[in-house]
Formats: C-alpha cells, structure tokens, sequence
C-alpha cells in the first residue's frame, strides 16, 4: 500500500512551483525578499528572548518554584491536584522545553497510561507557554506595554490547569 502522508508536502512544494511558474511569479526573488524579512523580525525580537530565556532561568534555577511549590502545598492538598504535576503550574507559562522536560520524568517515573501521566499530558495542552509567545509576538510588532495581556493570559492559564485536573479526575480517576 502506498502511504499518501510521505508524498504530500514534496507535491505541494512542486504544485507551488507549477502555480508560480503559470502565474509567472518570480518565485526566487519572494524567497528571497520573504527570506530578508525574517531575518529583520528575528533581529527585532533577539533582546525579547534574551529577557525571556534569563528570567527563565533565573526563575528556575534559583529554586522560586521549590518555594511556590512549598508555600502554595496546603491548597494543593485541599484541591486534591496531585504533588508530581503542581511544577507545570510554574514551568509551562515560562518555558514549554522545560515543562516537556518535566512530563518526560512523570511518564518514565509513572507511566503514559498513568492517571499522572494522562493528567500532566492534559495540563501541558491545556495551557500555553504564555512568556514565551507574549515575547515574541508582542515583541514581533513592537508592543511593549502588556500588563494585561499578562493577567489574562496567566488566568486563562489557572483555568486550563484547574479544568485539567477537573476532567482527568473524572475521566481517569
């Protein structure tokens, strides 16, 4: 059986050439021009990530998690969210690679199939790496007052984790 899946973005990129070369569009040059541009974003946005990834690690190496983790735990325990996935509430707004990083240890410690694993698999789609887009989008076109974007981002976020825990406790629990 021929398998379509491994065929269909070459097939696009050569219908794309077919497309330009018909319409006589100057394929090469937009590259090239569109290629220019991104360049011109990157530069733009650089001093935003670099903030982002400090603070990031900053935060996380610092041991600021370990002291919300440790303060916050009495309302964890009241809420029954269970210990192993209370990091992604901090780790996932701020950094995706290291909130994978940290679902990764669950599923090795605890399993894919494990009510652990199904719940930190929830929560990481869920939410949203909400520092690091507000970086780089904001950042992209140039906006430097986001204040609110922040809270509702970081709400909207709250809400993700707690609707995760809500719905993997009674599906999977």
């Amino acid at each position: 059986m021929i398998n379509f899946s491994f065929y269909i973005i070459p097939l696009f990129i050569f219908f794309l050439f077919i497309y330009a070369y018909l319409k006589k569009i100057k394929i090469y040059e937009i590259f090239i021009e569109g290629a220019g541009e991104g360049v011109k974003v990157i530069i733009e946005i650089l001093p935003y990530l670099m903030a982002m990834i400090l603070a990031v690690n900053l935060f996380e190496n610092s041991g600021l998690i370990n002291y919300f983790l440790n303060h916050f735990n009495e309302l964890f325990i009241m809420f029954d969210i269970p210990k192993e996935v209370t990091p992604l509430l901090f780790l996932r707004p701020l950094s995706g690679s290291a909130s994978l990083a940290y679902i990764n240890n669950i599923f090795q410690n605890f399993g894919v199939d494990s009510f652990l694993g199904k719940l930190a698999s929830t929560i990481q789609g869920s939410t949203e790496t909400t520092f690091y887009i507000l970086t780089v989008y904001f950042g992209a076109i140039g906006i430097k007052k986001f204040r609110y974007s922040i809270i509702v981002a970081l709400i909207a976020d709250i809400a993700g984790f707690i609707a995760a825990i809500f719905i993997c406790n009674i599906l999977f629990k």
